[in-house]
């Protein structure tokens, strides 16, 4: 996965600011002296492992990263990780965090939410800090069900999906997490799946290195109350014919392929609609396939891409990196406006600013 090259914000370059550590680093250093709590088999385990295994890659001393959780399974995340850490409120993982990075640039701040938490109740300061391109590493755990609270439907629960709060069945439509991310105009969108060790800490390794907000979703079963939710992209046998795994600058193709490399499936482009629709590589041939363009100013090969899974049975889903394009972060805009209004007017006073003008007395 392609490393991006850094961003001119007026007189600065948007480097990582973050200091380095002084020594090198093991996944042991990552590793809180907590006892990790969460349901035996449960796929938080494997993100986890694969998280504290990453780390030391960043070279980064570990008092410099901080992780801000809100309220479910996946929130007990900071608890495990020997970095400062936030369990904070339901929802507002994403707005606590803003707030961080915009105060402190020298942070790396990671959000651990879950799709109940995220896109619920969480729903608006995902979106905002999305679109506002707070320079967030946002790691959506995704298990289409509410565990913590005991098997109720989520956000991005399928139709029909009976649970203890939908005994006949959902009526809802879910939200697709990656469709939500695009539309927002999220500069890095990706998805992978917790038991995909090195697909996951690839996905892991081009969220840090980009600039700005960097949205994984991550497949996670829940063994208690959602098993096997994944099963179709999980399993060996049936991922290869469900799964297409995105490569920037490569056709988009998957399933078996044949001796003459014609076989399995491929992605092409439906000339009267306009939307991707997935053809047999044996029938149509290579020409036309669509390469995939993960920098593409436009989001809308992206979209499409995160159209293509069937939401009940998961077939034909995509995974990789889907949208990783360069634009200015928040906190830097917000760091060149504050200069240039300390250099147009001076420093300004707390005190004058709080017993300013805008005053009035209310009659007793």
């Amino acid at each position: 996965m392609p490393a991006e090259a850094p961003i001119k914000t007026g007189p600065r370059t948007a480097l990582s600011l973050v200091p380095t550590a002084e020594k090198p680093q093991s996944a042991k250093d990552f590793k809180s002296d907590q006892e990790v709590r969460w349901c035996p088999g449960c796929g938080d385990y494997a993100v986890l492992a694969a998280v504290q295994g990453f780390m030391p890659e960043l070279g980064l001393a570990k008092e410099n990263i901080v992780f801000v959780s809100g309220i479910g399974c996946s929130s007990r995340f900071p608890y495990y990780m020997n970095t400062y850490g936030m369990h904070s409120i339901h929802g507002r993982a994403p707005a606590i965090a803003t707030g961080l990075a915009a105060a402190r640039r020298d942070l790396s701040v990671w959000v651990v939410t879950g799709d109940g938490d995220a896109l619920s109740i969480g729903g608006n300061h995902l979106i905002h800090a999305l679109r506002r391109n707070v320079n967030l590493k946002i790691l959506l755990f995704n298990n289409r069900i509410y565990g913590l609270t005991k098997g109720q439907y989520s956000p991005t629960s399928e139709p029909g999906k009976i649970t203890k709060s939908t005994p006949m069945g959902s009526l809802d439509t879910p939200f697709n997490p990656l469709s939500l991310a695009l539309g927002a105009e999220a500069s890095f969108v990706a998805r992978t799946i917790d038991s995909d060790r090195k697909h996951l800490t690839g996905v892991l390794r081009a969220a840090a290195a980009h600039h700005g907000s960097a949205l994984v979703e991550i497949y996670q079963n829940c063994n208690i109350f959602n098993d096997g939710a994944f099963e179709a992209v999980k399993d060996k046998q049936r991922a290869q014919e469900a799964v297409i795994r995105l490569e920037h600058g490569e056709p988009i193709r998957f399933g078996a392929p044949a001796d003459d490399g014609l076989g399995g499936k491929g992605v092409v482009r439906d000339p009267a609609s306009g939307d991707l629709v997935v053809v047999d590589v044996a029938e149509h041939g290579t020409e036309g396939l669509v390469v995939h363009d993960a920098h593409a100013a436009s989001p809308t090969t992206a979209f499409a891409l995160s159209r293509l899974a069937d939401p009940v049975t998961l077939h034909r889903t995509p995974i990789g990196v889907f949208r990783s394009v360069r634009r200015p972060a928040y906190e830097d805009l917000l760091a060149d406006q504050l200069e240039q209004a300390v250099e147009q007017r001076g420093k300004g006073d707390l005190a004058t600013l709080l017993a300013g003008n805008d005053t009035w007395t209310v009659a007793g």
